[in-house]
């Protein structure tokens, strides 16, 4: 970082190429009174970015209640690692195992899987498991393709370059392996299923139907096939009342994920809690719906967050999800009051991912043009009769066409801030949710 320059004021990161004419510094805005520093560029540069308010405006900052739990060592990752729930140590059950696959997710999940895959390897080489003999496979559904770089971020260059890594096909490379009591046939991937030793590694966070991300999705819809995801994600959904988000237990959408799931036969699962900077601060490993259970039962209080409610101005930021961001945007139908403003933060080199194979799929067959889609996202109405900001440097026409014709865009955060003086003249009472991705309502587990 260049002599003189606070982290807090500097906005691109060094991780970021050169030269792509975005501004490197914050400027303070005139008469300001409160400032929020704020996470963006999950695994880009984690940048902290600083939003300045005018002197008027009342600041709320809702913070989810771990946002700042202790972060684990690696001393404290292995020794929480060593007490799997539900099964034997993991070295016990690789012993005399000779071939295995190690699932993780994408860069769409923030889960900071390089934090645990020492351990993992670890243990591996104590059962004496050579390196030829371990695949670690893209877990990520019908999501793209990785590149080798998301790779690195995710397990670690060292990792990424020590063993062999490869993409879950969700078009090819499957076999049937049963059926669910959810009547959903399920095929899944050859190399996971070729495996002696299946281990699968996952992020604890917030998941509007499935309850939370983690365990059994690891492998459905983490390794399978995409008419499999499809009826879990559209058959069973459309028809059933118990999904949502936090409910896991007597979520029929997560209980077809763990049929699914079982019928693959994993034999290891660990399952990972992160504070608001993404570090460590929990991990839970043993058996894939065993473990995940004692993970959300912690996640529940972890991530919780209170709702500000008739808010004038509703901030939130997609970090950590911002390639997904309106999982965070929700916040803004939650908290604004009619006739009020929400800004969307959306502050990531890739901006929206724009590949989502379920997305394009209706009943096995393509969608309608893209020009149709444009117009129904045009019409869609905006949350509460209010205004809608959406700011990032990152953003190109295509994204923006997904937002209704009425949504303002700003590149600077000066701008948004014109943009909202123009609409609320004088005091404003403002909530801003730091990390939207990740937060969730105040909501009891459903078991």
């Amino acid at each position: 970082m260049r002599s003189g320059w606070n982290r807090r004021e500097f906005l691109i990161g060094a991780a970021l190429a050169p030269g792509t004419g975005l501004a490197r510094q914050v400027s303070a805005l005139k008469g300001a009174a409160t400032s929020v520093v704020i996470p963006t560029h999950e695994f880009a540069g984690e940048i902290d970015e600083r939003l300045d308010f005018p002197a008027a405006w009342e600041i709320n900052v809702m913070r989810m209640r771990g946002h700042d739990a202790p972060v684990l060592t690696p001393g404290q990752i292995r020794r929480q690692l060593d007490q799997p729930v539900g099964s034997r140590r993991l070295r016990e059950i690789a012993a005399g195992k000779k071939t295995v696959v190690i699932t993780f997710d994408d860069l769409t999940r923030s889960t900071p899987t390089y934090e645990v895959m020492p351990w993992v390897i670890g243990e591996l080489e104590a059962a004496g498991i050579a390196d030829e003999n371990v695949v670690l496979l893209g877990s990520f559904g019908t999501h793209r393709a990785m590149t080798a770089l998301e790779v690195h971020k995710k397990l670690g260059r060292d990792i990424a370059r020590r063993f062999a890594w490869v993409n879950h096909n969700v078009f090819d490379n499957l076999t049937e392996v049963g059926e669910t009591s959810f009547r959903n046939r399920v095929w899944l991937n050859n190399t996971y299923l070729a495996a002696d030793l299946k281990i699968c590694l996952s992020g604890i966070k917030v998941h509007q139907d499935a309850g939370y991300g983690g365990g059994a999705k690891a492998v459905m819809p983490g390794v399978a096939g995409i008419d499999t995801i499809e009826y879990n994600h559209g058959a069973i959904l459309r028809n059933i009342s118990t999904a949502g988000p936090v409910r896991v237990f007597k979520n029929e959408m997560r209980l077809d994920m763990i049929e699914a799931a079982r019928l693959a036969k994993p034999d290891f699962s660990v399952q990972i809690l992160y504070n608001s900077k993404l570090k460590v601060t929990h991990v839970f490993s043993g058996d894939i719906v065993e473990a995940h259970h004692a993970a959300v039962r912690v996640a529940a209080r972890h991530y919780c967050t209170p709702t500000f409610e008739n808010a004038d101005i509703v901030v939130t930021s997609g970090y950590p999800q911002n390639a997904q961001a309106y999982h965070s945007q929700r916040w803004i139908g939650r908290s604004v009051r009619e006739g009020g403003t929400g800004v969307l933060i959306i502050q990531h080199p890739l901006g929206l991912d724009p590949v989502h194979f379920l997305n394009e799929r209706v009943s096995g067959r393509l969608v309608s043009s893209y020009f149709e889609h444009a117009a129904r996202r045009r019409s869609a109405p905006l949350p509460k009769n209010s205004g809608l900001i959406v700011y990032s440097q990152y953003m190109d026409r295509q994204q923006m066409n997904t937002y209704p014709q009425a949504t303002a865009f700003a590149g600077t955060w000066e701008e948004v801030i014109r943009l909202l003086q123009a609409r609320h003249k004088g005091e404003a009472r403002v909530a801003v949710y730091p990390y939207g991705g990740m937060q969730h309502q105040e909501i009891e587990l459903d078991g």
